[in-house]
């Protein structure tokens, strides 16, 4: 039976901007939500910066009552760094956790999105025993924590990925997956397999080309599905056959692409990420 697939438009793509370009999207909030919807996505996300700029317009009741009459199902909240730390950036990370676990059970969000940008050395032994105690503060709220594995993060080894996740025991945790990092960190697919499925939050996809590909541009790293050179109907099978019925998530960003109106750029992320799946 094919399976009832949901898509939700993530950040940047829904924001209509790409990072150097700031953290604030310069589209309305509703607006966002309203072209999302008529695109035929289920979800969307929201950067913790561009959050707290929403909020000083729209509080969160009013935002959560957006997204239901939009059909709006799944909502992602992002991101948290330096959660695994000590000393003052550990403080301003803490402020930044009761924010997005304070707007995640107002807006009932399907995950809080974590991770590391900058490989801040560190000890699995220490990641392993922040993320337990961040997965309990969390299941407070109702959240779910996803931590999203890079290779700029301070995990970049799946199978480190998945000694966190089984050795801090969180019912609420697990992992989310980008293509674009599974192509960059050279992931198989027979490892990716065997991530547990309890533990398999959520899937990005978008498309791109590495150094050495004659489509490689390191200006447009994520480019719409199909438009690239990644395996994404490869990466599809493998993680319907491991049984998974989430939202699958859509993220593309370049300067270029924040160049199309909000509406195009919700309806082409749209259709050119459903064609992967036909």
């Amino acid at each position: 039976m094919k399976p009832n697939i949901e898509l939700m438009n993530l950040f940047w793509t829904t924001a209509g901007i790409s990072p150097g370009m700031g953290e604030i999207s310069p589209y309305d909030f509703k607006d966002r939500v309203e072209a999302a919807a008529r695109a035929g996505f289920k979800g969307i996300g929201l950067w913790h910066t561009d959050l707290e700029h929403v909020m000083l317009h729209r509080p969160l009741n009013e935002m959560k009552m957006i997204l239901d009459d939009n059909g709006m199902k799944y909502l992602e909240l992002e991101f948290l760094v330096d959660w695994f730390v000590d000393g003052g950036r550990k403080s301003e990370s803490d402020t930044r956790k009761r924010r997005l676990l304070e707007a995640s059970a107002a807006l009932q969000a399907k995950h809080v999105k974590i991770g590391d940008f900058y490989k801040v050395p560190c000890s699995l032994s220490q990641v392993i025993e922040a993320f337990a105690a961040l997965c309990a503060e969390a299941e407070s709220y109702g959240a779910k924590i996803g931590f999203e594995m890079m290779s700029c993060s301070m995990i970049d080894k799946l199978k480190d990925a998945i000694t966190m996740l089984e050795t801090a025991g969180a019912k609420n945790g697990g992992i989310i997956l980008d293509i674009v990092q599974i192509e960059q960190m050279k992931i198989p697919f027979a490892e990716i397999s065997q991530i547990p499925l309890q533990y398999l939050m959520g899937i990005e996809l978008n498309d791109g080309a590495l150094p050495g590909s004659p489509l490689y541009d390191p200006r447009r790293m994520r480019r719409f599905c199909g438009e690239g050179d990644f395996d994404i109907q490869g990466l599809i099978r493998c993680i319907l056959d491991m049984g998974y019925i989430g939202p699958w998530a859509v993220e593309v960003m370049s300067p270029e692409l924040a160049q199309i109106p909000l509406q195009e750029l919700n309806t082409r992320a749209f259709q050119t990420t459903m064609s992967q799946f036909a």
